[in-house]
């Protein structure tokens, strides 16, 4: 783990939809969670809570950690302060960002992960351990009452980040995309914000412990009238995105 050891946390891009990516997931997770007897899973970016968990604790296996739903606690304050590990899933990050404001589970959940208990955070659950959502790629499909976030890393996070702009194919024909590139988003969000941006490729990972992280994929930092310069495996960067 990177940084000091007191916070354990760990952010995925999502886009695991390879087999060796897939393994590379478990493997990390598996260790991330190594000492956590069982971890509290957060479906709210999604409308299916239980379904969600069951696919989640499938999908990791039975060498995972045990995935315990929130949605099962009549009280999930009590949810938060019992549990060992945090696994917030990925989804719509307004849909997620909402419910955690309206359970008023934002500064318990800060405060178990500052304390030491370990965090993941996959898609828009690595969004919101962020310090505001306002880097999601996702529609507002509904208005939160705040984009704070947990404010557990000190930069933004663009997950599913991709460089240039996207093709598809037409036909037999490979065509571009004439819209706006991520880059030129993330552009838009410097104009009203010196906050530095980290645009996580699919498939990739950071190790976070505090002051310090080590990036496992690619990834594209951006910094207010800067350019934005890539990260490749193994990195290692501080709070600024600045190379350690």
């Amino acid at each position: 783990m990177a940084g000091d050891n007191t916070i354990r946390v760990l952010l995925g891009s999502g886009g695991i939809a390879t087999e060796e990516r897939r393994a590379t997931y478990r493997e990390m997770v598996s260790e991330h969670f190594h000492d956590c007897e069982d971890v509290i899973f957060i479906p709210y970016a999604s409308h299916e809570h239980s379904d969600y968990t069951l696919r989640m604790q499938e999908f990791l296996g039975s060498d995972g950690p045990r995935l315990v739903g929130i949605e099962s606690f009549d009280d999930p304050l009590s949810a938060i302060s019992g549990m060992n590990g945090i696994y917030v899933g990925g989804g719509n990050s307004f849909l997620l960002i909402d419910e955690l404001h309206q359970k008023g589970l934002i500064d318990p959940i800060r405060e178990r992960v500052l304390s030491g208990v370990p965090y993941l955070g996959v898609s828009a659950g690595a969004n919101v351990a962020c310090p505001s959502m306002k880097t999601t790629n996702d529609m507002p499909i509904t208005l939160p009452p705040s984009f704070e976030s947990f404010g557990i890393v000190p930069f933004q996070i663009n997950p599913h980040f991709h460089p240039g702009k996207i093709h598809y194919m037409e036909g037999d024909q490979l065509a571009q995309h004439y819209g706006e590139s991520r880059a030129q988003r993330i552009a838009e969000f410097h104009r009203v914000s010196d906050t530095p941006v980290l645009g996580m490729w699919e498939g990739s990972f950071v190790q976070w412990g505090g002051d310090r992280g080590i990036l496992t994929g690619t990834a594209t930092a951006f910094r207010k009238d800067e350019e934005p310069f890539r990260m490749d495996n193994g990195t290692v960067f501080d709070g600024t995105l600045s190379r350690v």
